[in-house]
């Protein structure tokens, strides 16, 4: 008797055989087809209901779709699936990370998932170019490495995210801020504050860029700017949406972050939104923040505030070799507030703290925390104020 996996194997190649390819089969089609084998087969060896179910789901996604990794995309309590080579496939469920007994049946087959992923995003990805990043139809993010960099095969990363976008209200029900802090990020970004988002991998930098991008005045004219475009503001009429485009064989030359940032001062902005910056970039976006946009947005990793500060120097100094004293006084003027997000022990992911940028004192940045993530009784967390906005320029409180 054979397993199911062999029963698979020779199920796929069955239909792989009679598929017609001198024309484009409908989904119907192919799921007949695949059926009317499956019932051939079952003569020589009994399967159950379910067990037919089960192969005809897993061969129509292995021709159609993305093979194994369909079923645990279909899953909205996956938020991260993490491809470790054909054998060793993980996932992020509820904030915790596990193995799956899921295994592609060779790593040839697993190439072929990733070329059909990148195809869908216009990418190319191969030896002589091994590193892509890319987004799938339903907006996840994907990241894939191939060898020589990837000892242990192809490495697939898939960041999945809501199909709905998460709201202020949903971000209060999880825990990750209070009525009190969502209020005044409200206010601070209808106002025009500059705000920057940190935060460690997974900490939520870009789910609430998203939420605080859907206050924005619609009558403005946005544009945001991502390496793989994420974002899913609502409501606004006049919205520029660019991403970065990787150099091909064909001669494309690559487009990127700067290259992007310095188009788009050109095409009267009101505000302009940086998905992520994390090198030379930020300089760029630096000028941005200093040239009269107000209320842009942009976010970078970062384990606290203090460290975002320095991550910010070290960035703009790839791009220019300008003096300490300079680059801090371009993030004083530049940044209004500060928001730095962490992730708990249990997965889930909280504002850590907001923080008032407030010029320099000295020669450092000086900072002034609005509100800070305290923990209470029964070791609670909640985000608290602890002072108040020391810069009134924009905005007088009250």
């Amino acid at each position: 008797m054979k397993s199911q996996e062999e029963l698979k194997a020779d199920i796929y190649a069955e239909v792989r055989e009679r598929l017609d390819l001198s024309r484009e089969m409908e989904d119907g089609e192919l799921w007949d087809l695949i059926y009317r084998i499956i019932a051939e087969k079952s003569e020589e060896q009994y399967m159950s209901i379910r067990q037919r179910e089960t192969l005809a789901g897993e061969i129509f996604a292995s021709l159609r779709k993305l093979d194994i990794l369909q079923e645990l995309l279909d899953d909205d309590e996956i938020t991260e699936i993490m491809v470790n080579g054909p054998e060793d496939i993980f996932i992020e469920k509820r904030g915790i990370l596990q193995k799956t007994d899921k295994k592609f049946q060779s790593a040839e087959k697993l190439e072929d998932v990733i070329q059909q992923i990148v195809a869908s995003c216009n990418r190319t990805v191969n030896e002589s170019s091994p590193i892509v990043d890319g987004r799938i139809s339903d907006g996840s993010r994907v990241n894939v490495v191939l060898k020589p960099p990837a000892l242990n095969g192809p490495i697939v990363t898939i960041r999945r995210f809501p199909e709905t976008a998460i709201t202020m209200e949903d971000y209060i029900a999880f825990g990750s801020i209070t009525p009190q802090a969502a209020v005044f990020l409200q206010k601070a970004v209808e106002y025009g504050y500059n705000i920057f988002i940190s935060g460690g991998t997974g900490s939520g930098k870009t789910t609430l860029l998203n939420i605080l991008s859907g206050y924005i005045p619609s009558g403005q004219r946005i544009i945001t700017i991502e390496d793989s475009a994420e974002l899913q503001i609502k409501g606004v009429k006049n919205l520029v949406r660019l991403e970065t485009r990787n150099a091909t064989r064909e001669g494309c030359e690559a487009i990127s972050i700067r290259d992007l940032i310095k188009t788009s001062l050109r095409m009267r902005p009101d505000r302009i939104i940086v998905g992520e910056v994390r090198g030379a970039e930020a300089f760029d976006m630096l000028q941005v923040f200093n040239t009269g946009h107000e209320g842009s947005l942009s976010t970078a990793h970062a384990n606290s505030a203090s460290d975002m500060l320095m991550r910010l120097e070290m960035m703009v100094l790839m791009a220019k070799d300008l003096p300490l004293s300079a680059i801090r006084r371009q993030i004083a003027s530049g940044i209004d507030l500060l928001i730095h997000l962490g992730r708990m022990r249990d997965g889930s992911r909280k504002v850590m703290e907001i923080l008032e940028i407030k010029g320099i004192i000295g020669e450092e940045i000086a900072l002034n925390p609005l509100f800070v993530l305290e923990e209470g009784e029964k070791g609670k967390t909640s985000l608290v104020p602890v002072n108040s906005l020391q810069n009134k320029e924009k905005w007088i409180e009250g």
